[in-house]
């Protein structure tokens, strides 16, 4: 979906083909307000309206200002930092200079159905910002101080660092990096993905909505297996697709991001309401031959959802990804009539004993195939383009105010795919 350019009051709005109504990308012409005032010291003001489509209410939607328009050199003072007010409460916000989302980002705490809410952008030339509320996190965190022997790491410390090219002599249970690889979480949930041959990932049930993957791991190095006052690792991904692990699918199987030349991970966005993390495989060995595999997952606050960006340099027509297969969770699947579906399983599938949803959020038009292996539920891409988005999610019985029957569950799942078929409208 497409919505066409509005001219706002001194701002000119943009908005580009959307991956989802959790994703618009504001661009304003930063003209001087300023200027037509007799005071230098008054604001820079920027106005502009959104409204939802849908008839239910919607609640954390992000909304990316693009970089160009508010630090535009020939049109607006340099150094300045806006804040996001609906009416005059302060909605919080943060700057992104790394990855997907560049810009000003801020979570639309609620917008109600078929609402329209005023939106107003103030600047000031105050370096300082408010301390928000941190929501989210991301983290990369391994030893210094010890070596390497036969392949696992002996002795150290944990630091954590902005990025990571991964050792040659880094493998699965070398002990080198906490909790085996990037961690990110918004309020509601935590994920990790294993750095190393398998790139799995994996999810951490949260039981508190304060961040947490700053002391997962540090009281013994896999302790987040047992239960604790945080949550605990709640999905067993062993061989399997887990959640939303990148694959393709090749002989009637799935098959993760193995065989590589190297592995870089940065930590690209670590702020109070939107974390990210970027990786790129270099040279995945397929069938076809090598291609370079860049992907940038991300999460904001008050959502479970993470996103999925993936590009490749070479193509791959059997793009995969998908769910652990588990006896004790059933099969769920969306209808097909709207521009986002859902594959999902809900059941006593968590590692606690206790019920776990998780599920692909994946642009219709893209699938090709749902199928499944031995040990996975598969989706199969068209992958044309070389680049593929989807979303993913876990819902653990025990999060605070937490889904707890099949049924909760699936409202939610169709819901979340209403959004992201219509996404807000910006207006003038």
């Amino acid at each position: 979906m497409r919505i066409q350019p509005k001219i706002l009051e001194k701002a000119k709005l943009q908005i580009p083909t959307l991956l989802s109504g959790l994703l618009v990308v504001v661009a304003l012409s930063c003209a001087q307000q300023k200027s037509n005032n007799t005071s230098d010291d008054l604001p820079e003001i920027f106005r502009f309206s959104v409204e939802n489509p849908l008839s239910i209410d919607r609640t954390n939607e992000k909304i990316v200002i693009s970089p160009e328009d508010l630090m535009d050199k020939s049109q607006c003072s340099e150094g300045l930092n806006y804040r996001v007010f609906v009416g005059e409460e302060e909605i919080p916000s943060q700057w992104n200079t790394k990855g997907n989302d560049k810009g000003l980002i801020f979570i639309l705490p609620k917008i109600g159905a078929n609402q329209r809410l005023d939106i107003e952008l103030r600047s000031s030339s105050d370096s300082s910002i408010p301390n928000y509320p941190k929501l989210t996190q991301a983290e990369l965190s391994h030893k210094f101080g010890g070596e390497f022997k036969d392949r696992e790491y002996i002795g150290g410390h944990f630091e954590n660092v902005d990025s990571l090219h991964v050792p040659a002599e880094h493998t699965d249970h070398s002990w080198f990096i906490r909790y085996e690889g990037p961690g990110w979480e918004s309020d509601l949930v935590g994920y990790r993905f294993y750095l190393d041959w398998r790139n799995g990932i994996d999810v951490f049930g949260k039981k508190v909505t304060t961040p947490v993957l700053q002391d997962v791991g540090q009281d013994g190095f896999d302790s987040y297996h047992e239960p604790a006052a945080w949550g605990m690792d709640v999905l067993k991904v062993g061989k399997t697709l887990g959640l939303g692990s990148i694959a393709t699918f090749e002989g009637g199987k799935a098959r993760r991001v193995d065989v590589t030349d190297s592995l870089y991970a940065e930590i690209t966005g670590n702020g109070p309401v939107y974390s990210s993390v970027f990786t790129k495989y270099s040279g995945w060995d397929l069938p076809d031959g090598k291609t370079d595999i860049l992907s940038a997952i991300s999460i904001h606050a008050g959502t479970r959802l993470s996103r999925m960006d993936l590009s490749s340099t070479a193509d791959i027509p059997n793009f995969a990804t998908g769910l652990i297969k588990d006896s004790k969770a059933e099969l769920l699947k969306s209808d097909t009539d709207l521009a986002y579906s859902y594959l999902a399983t809900y059941g006593s599938q968590s590692l606690a004993g206790d019920k776990l949803g998780i599920a692909i959020l994946y642009p219709t038009d893209r699938l090709t195939q749902v199928t499944a292996d031995e040990l996975s539920h598969v989706l199969v891409f068209n992958s044309g383009t070389r680049k593929l988005s989807y979303y993913f999610l876990a819902a653990w019985e025990q999060e605070k105010e937490g889904i707890q029957n099949k049924e909760e569950f699936e409202i939610y799942l169709r819901d979340e795919i209403r959004k992201l078929s219509s996404p807000l409208i910006i207006h003038k």
